[in-house]
């Protein structure tokens, strides 16, 4: 039988860096899981990618680069400054590359062009769909941290517009809680509810011209700072080892483009593993530079009192600073479409493959259940939104999700791939690798565990 997966027509999304291609990205698994044929895995076959390298270092940087740039100065601050961090990001930089590198050698060992089935293949279904139902989470509560970001950028946009110090209470139609219902429902549902998503042309581009402005915008004003704008105490060392484990989260929500990375990998020219590691490589130097750039000047800005959203902490009136929360807002608007089509593709994949019906033979209904997934998916995150105006808290759950893509699955699949090697040979290698496949899951593991315990006992219960 041939392959048939959800939004798998490539050629209507071309390989460019656009929002069908950050789409495409996240496409859901296979319906039926069939092994691909000589043909279709071949590198001269019809599939063969047609990404260059520094295009594929582009599309990596893009993927990593993101809203998560706006808590990086606030983990500078939750690690315990300056050098806590830099170690921080610096060690786990050596993790997230590697786990890129892994994706790519059991992509190339299992034939398959997507994070999930990766994981399918080299690890089971158990394993696969756990794999699917993290992307799914992930991806709503990405949807959730977009919504409080576009309401903490319109509430100073609104206060320099309607003249009123920060604080005051407003007219009805300046509350916190329309303006965001009042976009919600006027941009981000009716994007959301197309079944493709390729007319969003130039999402991407907007995406990246915003990070970079915030970027340097952070910069210039911790050289030139405004004169009201004080910094609270700058911490030099960590109050604990745990406070610096606190900051890993958001890390790891800021370099979290591995689920992207398979059909990035997939889709190059000469898909080598050799190559690729060069890619990633280069890519998570770029990445680093932007992230650190942002870190270390907002935090050195404002000191421990800077906000989870390092904007939030600059004066409403600066309009250089509301330039980029204008671009934030833009970025955010056309992204949330994005990573719902992700998760709802995810979950039109689960709901079929439970039901065992082939793609083709559901297209009557495909239509009404698409409308109420987006539906429910949109008033969720946005009822959540709403009651959850900290985007720090969405961030660190969902972090510790990012962790699992980061460290677990990659380390489960080396375990596996090298363990089914050894049934045939046993390379000089072997224990090294498993070593540090059980080595990923276990970092991935804690930070997920710590992440969700901070979640349970110290946020619901305080």
């Amino acid at each position: 039988m041939a392959q048939v997966s959800i939004n798998s027509d490539y050629s209507e999304w071309d390989l460019s860096t656009d929002a069908g291609e950050r789409a495409r990205l996240l496409q859901s698994p296979c319906v039926d899981t069939a092994p691909k044929s000589e043909w279709e895995a071949s590198p001269g076959g019809p599939d063969r990618g047609t990404t260059s390298t520094l295009g594929a270092v582009f599309i990596v940087v893009n993927a990593c680069l993101g809203a998560g740039l706006l808590n990086f100065p606030a983990a500078f601050s939750t690690a315990g400054g300056v050098a806590a961090g830099i170690a921080l990001q610096m060690g786990m930089l050596v993790f997230i590359i590697s786990g890129l590198v892994i994706l790519a050698y059991c992509s190339q060992a299992s034939n398959e062009r997507t994070y999930q089935e990766v994981v399918w293949a080299v690890c089971g279904k158990l394993t696969g769909v756990l794999c699917e139902v993290a992307i799914a989470v992930y991806t709503f509560g990405t949807c959730i941290a977009f919504l409080i970001i576009i309401g903490d950028q319109q509430d100073k946009i609104i206060a320099v517009m309607a003249k009123e110090p920060e604080g005051a209470s407003g007219p009805w139609y300046t509350d916190r809680k329309f303006t965001i219902s009042l976009t919600a429902f006027l941009f981000i549902l009716p994007l959301s509810i197309p079944r493709e998503i390729g007319f969003q042309k130039y999402a991407s581009f907007l995406s990246v011209v915003g990070t970079w402005y915030v970027t340097a915008i952070v910069i210039i004003k911790y050289i030139w700072p405004d004169k009201e704008m004080t910094p609270g105490d700058i911490l030099t060392r960590p109050a604990s080892w745990m406070a610096v484990f606190n900051a890993m989260p958001t890390i790891c929500f800021g370099f979290q483009c591995h689920v992207s990375s398979v059909p990035v990998f997939n889709s190059m020219q000469r898909p080598e593993v050799k190559t690729w590691g060069g890619v990633v490589t280069a890519a998570m130097v770029i990445a680093l530079a932007v992230y650190m750039g942002t870190g270390i000047c907002g935090f050195l800005t404002f000191g421990a009192a800077v906000d989870p959203d390092v904007l939030l902490s600059y004066p409403s009136e600066d309009m250089a600073v509301a330039v980029a929360r204008a671009f934030i807002i833009l970025s955010v608007l056309t992204s949330y479409p994005i990573l719902h089509f992700c998760g709802r593709a995810v979950v039109e994949g689960l709901w079929l493959r439970y039901q065992g019906v082939p793609v083709e033979e559901d297209v009557g209904r495909e239509r009404r259940r698409r409308v109420l997934q987006t539906l429910v998916w949109f008033l969720l995150t946005l009822l959540l939104a709403l009651f959850i105006p900290d985007i720090g808290k969405v961030i660190s759950v969902i972090g510790g999700l990012a962790a699992c893509f980061i460290f677990v699955f990659p380390g489960l699949c080396l375990i596996q791939a090298k363990l089914s090697e050894m049934e045939e040979v046993k390379p000089a290698s072997w224990w090294v690798l498993v070593s540090y496949g059980v080595l990923l899951v276990t970092l991935g593991a804690f930070i997920f565990g710590q992440t969700t315990a901070n979640a349970i006992f110290v946020d619901l219960l305080s």
